[in-house]
């Protein structure tokens, strides 16, 4: 029987990475998301994740610019208001495969996956920790908006580096 693993949110984040007109880095969080898994083996090398993160939740620390995230050019948040992940597959060889979905788009997506291991807290909780790191491709995701600067380099570049914490608590 699978045992279930919730999130604790309090422990956890979800960020990405993304060139700016090639020279700098801009950073943005998911501030609203939640996530489980259900696993029957301790190394959770059969384990099903889900994830799912509120667009509406985007934080790069500029107002104006998360608004254009949210807008048609990029997210369309009316219209998609999660992106989503599933896993078709445990963590296995340091590596999770599954689905992203994004602005409808759904992608076979392969993750670096880090388990950090089952601790047993102070307050009597069982806890597990990972950490997952990939890259993709926004274009591949409906988010097409783009310009060039005069270098004819990219305002923001295609490439979007992910970098995911997640802590969970085991189910009562």
């Amino acid at each position: 029987m699978a045992t279930t693993w919730n999130l604790d949110a309090s422990h956890s984040e979800v960020q990405f990475k993304v060139k700016h007109m090639v020279i700098s880095t801009v950073t943005g969080n998911f501030d609203n998301f939640s996530a489980n898994v259900e696993a029957n083996d301790e190394d959770f090398s059969d384990a099903k994740f889900s994830f799912s993160a509120n667009v509406d939740s985007i934080n790069t620390k500029n107002g104006d610019r998360d608004g254009h995230l949210k807008s048609e050019d990029f997210f369309h948040a009316d219209k998609f208001p999660e992106l989503k992940f599933e896993s078709t597959s445990g963590i296995k060889n340091g590596k999770i495969e599954g689905t992203l979905e994004i602005r409808g788009e759904k992608k076979a997506v392969s993750l670096d996956a880090d388990f950090g291991g089952v601790i047993q807290d102070p307050f009597g909780y069982t806890r597990a920790g990972f950490e997952f790191f990939g890259e993709i491709n926004r274009k591949d995701f409906g988010l097409g908006w783009s310009q060039v600067t005069e270098a004819g380099g990219l305002v923001v570049s295609d490439k979007v580096k992910l970098s995911i914490n997640l802590e969970f608590t085991k189910a009562q």
